[in-house]
């Protein structure tokens, strides 16, 4: 089943002095989530956005919100971030002892859940949550920064997470690709089964700026690549 590519712009990659101009070409290009990281800097060594800022940004945007959980012990914090329109939260499984129940928890809250799977984790070892979720993010960097190089070894498993969700029944999950989505890495992460793509510093920002000609080249990019058939 072949979907339409949908953008994740990065909102740690936007200059905060430029938020309104920044959102403004998100809403006018047509964007479908906004990307937030939230980081607390013990799962990974970066402190990034929080519910205030979530909070200011759905009070001034129509776009909903595409939570990234890159914490220890989501489920402390997971009520902060799904009360927002629309919104889908991912964790890392590896962070709960319980993930079907924060799973659970995420849905009963009226949120979207999904799961984000480290470079260092396998899809195989989250298989179990895959009939669970609405959304897999595969992680092509090591989380905490942007900017950083793609790890090849992990676009396989974008291949593999679109398997494994067909595979349970749970085909209408979408695949999201987070890490380096350049430009010259966008038609293999679609071609290999990403739907949803997270963009930063290696495409859609410059200098924390965004122009709308880079929206529509993601758009031509990813509708030039033919996905797998999984």
């Amino acid at each position: 089943m072949t979907r339409p590519i949908q953008l994740s712009p990065s909102m740690m990659c936007a200059d905060p002095f430029a938020l309104n101009e920044v959102v403004a070409s998100f809403v006018a290009g047509g964007v479908e989530w906004l990307h937030i990281d939230v980081m607390d800097g013990r799962y990974v060594p970066n402190f990034t956005l929080g519910p205030d800022y979530c909070r200011a940004l759905a009070a001034a945007c129509p776009v909903p919100l595409d939570v990234h959980l890159m914490v220890e012990e989501p489920e402390r914090h997971v009520g902060l971030f799904t009360g927002f329109p629309n919104v889908r939260v991912s964790f890392h499984p590896e962070t709960v002892r319980q993930p079907v129940r924060l799973i659970e928890r995420i849905r009963e809250a009226g949120a979207s859940p999904g799961i984000a799977i480290d470079p260092g984790i396998s899809v195989e070892s989250c298989a179990h949550l895959l009939p669970l979720v609405d959304q897999v993010m595969i992680m092509t960097v090591n989380p905490g920064y942007a900017g950083q190089k793609l790890l090849p070894f992990c676009l396989p498993k974008l291949t593999r997470a679109r398997e494994l969700l067909n595979a349970c029944g749970n085909a209408k999950a979408r695949v999201e690709v987070d890490g380096n989505v350049s430009w010259a890495n966008i038609a293999p992460m679609v071609t290999a089964g990403a739907d949803i793509l997270v963009a930063g510093t290696s495409s859609l920002f410059v200098n924390g700026r965004v122009e709308a000609a880079a929206i529509a080249r993601m758009r031509e990019l990813a509708a030039t690549a033919v996905p797998a058939k999984v």
